[in-house]
């Protein structure tokens, strides 16, 4: 697309100023358009200073699918960035671009320009795509309508009850509304057969759903009764049903599994719209010739080997089918039928008027340029009839000359534009027909890339056919030749509309077309997630989270990258800190809490938790079902102390109770000291988890007081029972309390409610869940069989006398 741009700095005889140029496309992030950005700007500004400045020129045709805004996000932010230096450079800044939400786009670029204090000439599609290259060099006066809304969607409401100048030729006038879909077959005569009507049905192949429910709001539009498409199939999935909308209405596609199925159940189907992959789509095309009833087939991927698609081309030419593609987007006709994204979004449908027909038909080769004809043509004339992109590959399987020939014998047709490009000799057989006169209508034609006579040497641009390999490929030869046969050839692709323009006034006045009132399209429902993507609706969302998110380039926990975790080595425990607590804790706190879950991944198979699961294990359960079997049974009794314990000595503390006083009190409510106490170890058999965590906490925690006041509490409880000392629980639950309000990276308040809602227990669970893991695995290994306890094991004591009973 930006080979037109270049066409026209050097038609205009400033191909010794072109400098460096790019080209983005496939709905790129902000991210991705940043980094690009930069590129451009540092090769721009890596040069030593122009003494009458330097130009930036960021245009486009009207995209299909890209968020405009989001795209040109990253490029502002790459201009922040290069401020100064483009400051210095006295760089002036041209932008055009249309498209999906190109109206906030727009309004962020005008508005960082003055943000920046660089100059940024802000233009839509209101103005001609090559236009601003005029302005930029100072050849043509800039533009100064700025209709453009502040905001999009304005498709969404049908405000204008007024008529607006519509012409028609006399046939079509005399036709009435476009004729609203029936079901049934319509097979009209191969002779002079129709790619395309009001009757059209087609099958998806391949799970579009974006471009099916674009297909449909298409038709709804058009005042179609029923959908277009009529079935998706698709290998991968069984049969089913899937879900869009029709207008207001939610209506049941259905989806199989087998083409064939598709076939036999849709007999009035004659459309294949092929949206498989480069590896898949030949073999789904093969598979559509071989059913009569297809009669066209869209294939949408690029990339595909030329010698398949000669093979095509062949097959296709036996069963009389005109395949369009590969490498397109398709095509549209307005009023009847459209393929895929053709046509972009539902505000370039509407501004474009492609839901009636017009009277002038265009074939191209580039699928982003379909959209850039629909504009201008919807501009200077009536509108689009039907539009064609053949797509990009060196061997189409349907050519210039195919669809020229179709739009001459439509009486429809009043005018016909085509684009051609650099590269290959198809153009040249145009010329034949012209000569022949079997193409008698007016045809404005013009190839792109022009500007490769003013390089060193030959360049590939976009497509794969679009290279010159002798001087009859080039775009200028090209555009000679068509001027010698008839066509009428602008000077410049700047002037394409200008000739449309003349031509078209002709055709009115000559009485060809006459000219008809306007009748507005019905209301076409936006969806939801763009509604809201565009900022138009809110909605409170069912979920919060202040932890993750996984909506970017880059997984962030607590707003931190994955690898910046990875790089710096943070660990285990940063990632708990980060997921838990959504901050960096210090480094001895990651150490801290790698260690409890060390010590408390696991204490044997006898404990119930481990119990449980191995019993679950051997009943032939899996490991999620045996895991949360031991999990289950963690609570006070079991595993569970470490949030109590807590509580019990900070509460103790703060109060401000001695420890004996503290133990005192307990037993006064009758209440067990939780975190003191174990069934094996003792003060003369300590625990030496407990000591690895005691030490450590002592060497590296900055303060540690209730760690220290617990062990003055296990020294009075020790002295009644040897085995009453500090267990795993309770040195983990104090050190934690500790390591929450000294570590300085919580307040008071934070720290309590970590303890409250039940934080430290999770460290118990999170680290048995490893050990409960381990015995799964090693039961299944072992190859155990069913667990049934013994009963020499188990005290059976029944009723003495049953008879009372």
């Amino acid at each position: 697309l930006v080979v037109v741009l270049r066409d026209t700095i050097c038609d205009m005889g400033e191909a010794s100023e072109l400098a460096n140029y790019g080209e983005y496309s496939g709905a790129p992030t902000e991210v991705q358009t940043y980094e690009y950005a930069k590129t451009i700007l540092k090769l721009m500004t890596s040069t030593k200073v122009h003494k009458s400045g330097k130009l930036l020129i960021i245009g486009g045709s009207i995209a299909n699918f890209t968020n405009v805004a989001d795209t040109f996000k990253g490029i502002i932010l790459a201009l922040e960035e290069y401020r100064l230096e483009l400051i210095r450079h006295k760089v002036s800044i041209y932008v055009r671009r249309g498209g999906p939400n190109f109206q906030e786009g727009l309004r962020l670029m005008k508005e960082a320009g003055k943000t920046l204090e660089i100059p940024v000439h802000v233009y839509g599609t209101d103005t001609h795509m090559t236009a601003i290259v005029g302005m930029a060099m100072g050849k043509v006066f800039h533009c100064s309508k700025n209709p453009q809304p502040v905001a999009t969607a304005s498709f969404l409401l049908n405000t204008s009850q007024s008529t607006a100048s519509l012409s028609m030729d006399s046939e079509q006038a005399s036709s009435g509304p476009v004729e609203q879909l029936q079901f049934g077959s319509d097979k009209p005569s191969e002779a002079n057969r129709e790619l395309f009507s009001s009757k059209t049905r087609a099958i998806v192949w391949g799970m579009q759903v974006k471009a099916v429910q674009s297909m449909l709001d298409f038709d709804y539009v058009c005042q179609r009764q029923v959908p277009s498409v009529v079935a998706m199939t698709y290998p991968m999935t069984g049969d089913h049903k899937q879900k869009f909308y029709f207008g207001h209405k939610e209506i049941l596609i259905p989806v199989y599994k087998s083409m064939a199925k598709a076939i036999e159940k849709h007999p009035d189907a004659s459309v294949l719209i092929n949206f498989a992959s480069l590896r898949s789509a030949y073999d789904a095309t093969v598979e559509a010739l071989q059913f009569p009833q297809v009669r066209c087939i869209a294939i949408i991927a690029e990339g595909i080997p030329e010698n398949f698609t000669r093979k095509l081309i062949i097959r296709a030419q036996q069963a009389g089918v005109t395949i369009i593609g590969p490498a397109t987007v398709g095509g549209i006709k307005p009023g009847c039928f459209k393929i895929g994204n053709t046509g972009g979004m539902m505000d370039n449908i509407m501004a474009s008027k492609l839901y009636r027909p017009g009277s002038v038909a265009y074939v191209s080769r580039s699928g982003g340029m379909s959209n850039e004809l629909n504009n201008i043509i919807s501009q200077v004339t009536n509108g689009v009839y039907e539009g064609v992109a053949i797509g990009g590959d060196r061997y189409p399987c349907s050519t210039f000359c195919d669809h020229l020939l179709r739009f001459e014998n439509d009486p429809k047709v009043k005018m016909i534009v085509m684009l051609g490009e650099i590269g290959g000799v198809e153009e040249y057989k145009v010329c034949e027909l012209l000569k022949d006169g079997k193409i008698k209508k007016p045809l404005v034609a013009w190839c792109i890339g022009t500007c490769a006579s003013f390089l060193p040497s030959e360049v590939q641009f976009g497509h794969s056919g679009a290279s010159a390999g002798a001087e009859k490929e080039t775009a200028c030869s090209k555009n000679r030749a068509l001027k010698e046969a008839g066509a009428h050839v602008p000077n410049t692709f700047d002037d394409l509309a200008t000739c449309m323009k003349k031509i078209y006034e002709e055709l009115v006045q000559d009485g060809k077309i006459q000219l008809l009132d306007e009748k507005p399209p019905p209301a076409v429902p936006m969806d939801y997630s763009w509604a809201r993507e565009l900022g138009l609706i809110r909605k409170p969302s069912s979920f919060m989270s202040s932890i993750c998110d996984e909506r970017g380039n880059e997984l962030l926990y607590a707003g931190v990258p994955i690898s910046k975790i990875i790089s710096e080595g943070l660990g285990l425990g940063g990632v708990l800190s980060l997921l838990w607590f959504r901050r960096r804790l210090p480094d001895y706190a990651f150490k801290f809490i790698e260690m409890c879950l060390i010590v408390t991944a696991d204490h044997g198979p006898a404990v119930s938790g481990a119990h449980n699961t191995i019993v679950c294990a051997r009943a032939g359960k899996d490991l999620v079902s045996s895991l949360v079997s031991g999990l289950l049974t963690i609570g006070e009794r079991f595993g569970g102390a470490l949030d109590m314990a807590a509580r019990q000595f900070s509460r103790a503390y703060d109060e401000g109770l001695n420890p004996m006083e503290f133990v005192h009190k307990m037993r006064k409510e009758g209440q067990l000291i939780m975190g003191i106490g174990h069934r094996v170890k003792s003060i003369n058999n300590p625990d030496a988890r407990v000591k690895i965590l005691h030490d450590y906490v002592v060497e590296h925690f900055p303060e540690h007081p209730l760690v220290d006041y617990a062990k003055q509490v296990e020294q009075i409880t020790t002295k009644k029972k040897p085995n009453l000392i500090l267990n795993v629980d309770g040195i983990i639950g104090v050190a934690f309390v500790d390591l929450l309000r000294k570590s300085g990276c919580f307040t008071e308040q934070e720290a309590q409610e970590y303890i409250d809602i039940g934080t430290l227990n999770g460290l118990f669970v999170l680290g048995r869940s490893i050990g409960f893991i381990g015995h799964y695995l090693d039961q299944k290994r072992l190859k155990q069989g069913l667990y049934r306890h013994p009963w020499d094991d188990i005290t059976y004591l029944m009723p003495e006398d049953s008879r009372n009973l």
